[in-house]
């Protein structure tokens, strides 16, 4: 039975419109004075529109009870349209009697297409059913007040030649002489009754919209929109009959929202539609009212100075015009996007929420807002980060619940991917789809910059624990090395001592072996010390000093190097020497180990306040999917202590750069231990 509601569909749809056209045609060939004025009217474009949109729809759903009420309503706008222009013709050929029998197909198209499209079609919008039962009693006034006004056209008495807008009244068979005194107030009742059943019907879609889910809400809103705005044109055109034509353009648009609707295509811009559409007629009527409003009182204050009124009521709009917008754009934000609708507003919030606190407090803050913002169920984020190859979680924070598949965003910090945003399903709101779009592309870059300042300062904390477990591992070897090699070889030597002691009278060769002993002895303690030293400290650094043993670092070893050393580094702390000397000497390992580079450039440049570090081959790059190793994390951590920035780049086959910018003190200001006893010398006296 699909396809024979489908081929009904189809024919319709095509009748329709030829019915219309046919109307156009015959209404074209009336004498002027039988053309009625407005004989253009919505039931003309519901003829051309609904039933074409309707076939389309039964297309896809054949069962759908809302597009056999637009095929319905729209064939009956037709009938209308053609029996109308099939009257007038036929009375202008003075065949009155088969124009008074026209009235009545051309009057039940009218009752047809009035009740279904502008009374049953919103009740029933968008799945087929009534809101409730109690909306019964709505249907029911359509249905009474558009029978009662049928009704009074059928009997309609024969209104007096005097006033008639046509050359000859067209009689009407059914009349009943004797309501002639009471036409007129039944009219009044009917058409009370069905201005006010219009309206109900909207606000049934307000209904929905109220109790919907988010997309349902979404759903509705094309219609509400449709129907809201048609009513509105209609009481327009009904005050201003000018502006008549635009309830019909309006009503050619109806079905185009319902197509929107009910097959759930393309949802997301009714939000920006409404708002722009409800503040732009708020902009053109309270501009227009105060436009019109001042140039009369300043015609009336300044009297015949035409042009001064102009001006002036021009410069009051004006002044009043972009307050007036950013009005009413506050107000649809709050109605369509809850308390909070202005991306650019939560993102202000949300830096002042971030500077309240630290990145942990920051972090809860980041999706606090973002769940008001988005009005979603829950937000969480996690924050990726660890020892490399050993990626983790470094921290999670949860506002609600985010269910068993939220939305996963990525958090990007130049480039590089710190962790990732998860939204949850919506919660009750209005349109939330277009509007969230706005809001994670406004606040997902702050979301990222705290994300990444929570992942640094989770790096410091584990390099501080580092550094600790560094120190005293280094202490505990020192302790052992002393204890168990210099301090035994000590105690060896002292008792080498007393023995020679012993035996110096009694023996004097024993003696002196024993002594050549104790020289052997000692150079092995001078050893021992000296690699003890070398290890706290490059000695290359005390002999030679910084740029010197950066050269000797990069002496020939198969690879063309440059040292180029540009300031002055005597005044350098021992930490940013040592600092320098081994990021350098790990960076040109690497090179020599992977870079696979035929020429190497080392920079070291003392700027004001800075020390900067540049290693850059031609080798053949970094990895796409590269993960920084031991000696990456090495020269990144050495520089995280003393407050530095490390940067590693490289394009494959371009070559890898490594930069690293130290702080230091101004050229020729001593350190801090060197300025601490330089001040504690100044307050005693010099020695005489």
């Amino acid at each position: 039975m699909a396809w024979a509601a489908r081929t009904v569909a189809v024919v319709l749809a095509v009748v329709s419109p030829v019915l219309v056209i046919a109307a156009r045609l015959i209404f074209a060939g009336l004498p002027e004075e039988w053309r009625l004025p407005g004989t253009i009217t919505p039931l003309t474009a519901a003829g051309v529109t609904f039933p074409a949109v309707g076939a389309f729809l039964i297309a896809h759903r054949p069962r759908l009870k809302l597009a056999w009420m637009m095929i319905a309503g729209g064939l009956g706008g037709a009938v209308y349209d053609v029996c109308t222009t099939t009257m007038l013709a036929s009375a202008a050929r003075g065949d009155l009697e088969l124009a008074g029998y026209l009235r009545f197909p051309a009057q039940i198209g009218w009752a047809v297409s009035a009740l279904l499209l502008e009374m049953l079609l919103p009740l029933y919008s968008p799945d087929g059913r009534l809101p409730s039962k109690r909306w019964r009693a709505v249907v029911l006034l359509g249905v009474v007040s558009i029978g009662a006004e049928s009704a009074r056209q059928f009997v309609r008495p024969d209104p007096p030649l005097e006033g008639y807008l046509l050359p000859a009244v067209i009689h009407n068979p059914l009349q009943i002489a004797a309501l002639a005194p009471y036409y007129s107030t039944i009219g009044v009742l009917t058409w009370t009754a069905v201005l006010v059943t219009l309206p109900l019907a909207a606000l049934s879609l307000l209904l929905r919209l109220r109790r919907a889910d988010p997309v349902g809400r979404r759903q509705i809103g094309w219609p509400l929109l449709a129907f809201a705005g048609y009513i509105v044109f209609m009481l327009v055109g009904i005050a201003v009959p000018e502006l008549y034509w635009l309830s019909v353009v309006w009503a050619m648009l109806i079905p185009v929202a319902m197509v929107f609707s009910v097959m759930r295509y393309r949802l997301y811009g009714i939000d920006t539609i409404i708002s722009r559409t409800f503040v732009a007629a708020g902009l053109l009527t309270v501009v227009g009212g105060i436009y019109f409003g001042v140039a009369t009182l300043s015609s009336l204050l300044v009297s015949g100075y035409d042009q001064v009124a102009g001006l002036a009521a021009a410069l009051f709009t004006g002044a009043f015009f972009q307050p007036l917008r950013r009005m009413l754009q506050r107000a649809m934000d709050h109605l369509l996007y809850g308390p909070v609708g202005d991306p650019r507003v939560l993102a202000e919030r949300l830096v002042q929420e971030v500077r309240r606190g630290d990145p942990a407090q920051a972090l809860a803050s980041v999706i606090g807002v973002l769940r008001e913002g988005l009005a979603v169920q829950g937000v969480a984020v996690e924050v990726t980060g660890g020892e490399p190859g050993h990626q983790g979680s470094v921290a999670n924070t949860v506002s609600g619940q985010v269910g068993n598949s939220p939305r996963e965003v990525p958090l990007v910090w130049h480039g590089e991917l710190v962790g990732r945003l998860l939204v949850g399903p919506p919660a009750p709101r209005r349109f939330p789809a277009a509007h969230d779009e706005r809001v994670l592309a406004t606040l997902v870059p702050y979301a990222a910059d705290v994300a990444h300042a929570l992942r640094m300062a989770a790096d410091l904390q584990r390099s501080r624990e580092r550094i600790l477990t560094a120190r005293e591992e280094e202490r505990r070897r020192l302790r052992r090395d002393l204890h168990d090699g210099l301090g035994q070889t000590l105690s060896s030597m002292a008792m080498t001592v007393n023995m020679a002691r012993l035996s110096l009278k009694t023996s004097p060769e024993a003696a002196d072996e024993l002594l050549n002993e104790l020289r052997s002895g000692m150079d092995a303690v001078t050893g021992d010390i000296r690699q003890l030293v070398y290890g706290l400290r490059p000695p290359a650094l005390d002999d030679l000093g910084l740029a010197t043993a950066l050269e000797e670092l990069a002496g020939p070893e198969g690879t063309a190097t440059e040292v180029r050393v540009e300031g002055d580094l005597a005044d350098l702390p021992a930490a940013v020497e040592v600092a320098v000397y081994r990021i350098a000497q790990e960076a040109l390992t690497n090179v020599r180990r992977h870079a696979r580079a035929t020429r190497v450039r080392v920079e070291l440049r003392r700027e004001p306040g800075a020390l900067r570090l540049l290693i850059a081959d031609d080798g053949v790059g970094l990895p796409p999917e590269r993960r920084p190793g031991v000696g990456l994390t090495s020269m990144r951590e050495r520089t995280a202590e003393l407050g530095g920035i490390c940067l590693v780049n490289g394009e494959p086959g371009a070559g890898t750069t490594v930069e690293v910018m130290l702080p230091v003190p101004a050229t020729g200001t001593p350190p801090p231990a060197e300025r601490q006893h330089r001040t504690a010398s100044a307050g005693r006296p010099s020695a005489p």
